[in-house]
């Protein structure tokens, strides 16, 4: 019988030609072409989950590594915002998306304190697979000229001199909620937070006098510092972050141990293959340390961290539980 020899996917095989119709019948045409697709990672889109709205520093990353893996890895990164129910509704469908990476949630420390605030039935730093910490920012301690204080001492006086001082946020349980409550706890005082639908509206009335203090993060913050129009008085980071060195941690202001910062990361669900979380890890560690994207991150008022998905599970489960505690402690109650 006459032998013929086949070639697939740059393999030769000999076979008997009465067999060869039972061959590819038992195996199906496309099978072997299939398998070997699947080898490939990535072949198609790759979509980045946005659990907040367009136009915040949680999007600002995504699409800025969005656009650079879409040069490195040869498939469009495409960012779907996915909002509602306090970032809860993105990180839950990239939970229970399948575990293939082609599903990435691009999220903030929500996904540390969500679950505490909100009593969630899940912790997202334990549902979901860490691949890496892209960037990290403080929360600021703004103050309206008006109010005369260009120091903690300063604002924690005024502070005690009026009682019906407010304070605003972008919303409720966010971190500048939770570092709100837990400086004005320390401090002694008594001051109230107002919260906003984003750092835009809070921005707004803190610059037009109608509120005179705010936790919110740098990016709202600091073009209106640069500009005189605001004071930053106090950091919550470890360490003093670069774009803003003149302005003192809470820490360094006598707090110790006051420390929140605001991280951005990406995340997979669970079961992703090892081999795929690296390859992300990799091609996104590539990203953070692009120096035309560290430009713009500092433009973006944040700095660019990377590491391995191993440092990043760490930070996320040691927030969750602060988070935990400083809910409980601070008796912040979900609406």
């Amino acid at each position: 019988m006459q032998s013929v020899q086949l070639r697939f996917a740059g393999h030769s095989f000999l076979m008997k030609a009465a067999g060869i119709v039972v061959a590819l019948a038992a195996t199906g045409p496309s099978t072997i072409p299939a398998a070997h697709a699947q080898d490939v990672y990535p072949s198609k889109n790759i979509k980045f989950i946005v659990p907040l709205a367009p136009g915040g520093a949680i999007d600002f990353v995504a699409r800025a590594v969005g656009e650079y893996l879409t040069k490195t890895m040869g498939q469009p990164v495409i960012v779907e915002n996915r909002t509602g129910a306090g970032g809860t509704v993105g990180m839950d469908g990239a939970m229970r998306s399948p575990p293939d990476g082609y599903t990435v949630l691009i999220t903030n420390d929500n996904a540390a304190s969500a679950p505490h605030v909100l009593k969630l039935p899940h912790d997202y730093t334990k549902e979901l697979e860490p691949v890496i910490y892209l960037s990290r920012q403080p929360q600021v301690m703004a103050v309206h000229p008006s109010l005369g204080a260009k120091t903690v001492a300063e604002l924690i006086a005024k502070a005690k001199s009026s009682p019906d001082l407010t304070y605003a946020t972008s919303g409720f349980g966010t971190n500048q909620h939770v570092i709100g409550e837990w400086f004005a706890r320390e401090a002694g005082v008594a001051l109230k937070p107002v919260h906003y639908r984003g750092a835009g509206a809070a921005i707004n009335d803190l610059v037009g006098g109608h509120v005179k203090i705010a936790w919110l993060g740098p990016t709202a913050t600091v073009p209106h510092f640069r500009a005189g129009t605001l004071g930053l008085v106090a950091q919550s980071s470890a360490t003093r972050a670069p774009y803003i060195a003149e302005v003192p941690t809470v820490e360094q202001a006598g707090f110790k141990g006051m420390v929140l910062e605001a991280w951005y990361a990406a995340f997979v669900p669970k079961g992703t293959p090892a081999a795929i979380i690296a390859r992300l890890n990799a091609e996104m560690a590539k990203a953070v340390a692009d120096p035309a994207m560290k430009v713009s991150f500092e433009k973006g008022s944040m700095e660019g961290v990377g590491g391995s998905p191993a440092d990043l599970g760490k930070i996320a489960r040691e927030d969750s539980v602060k988070y935990e505690r400083l809910v409980r402690e601070l008796n912040i109650k979900g609406n």
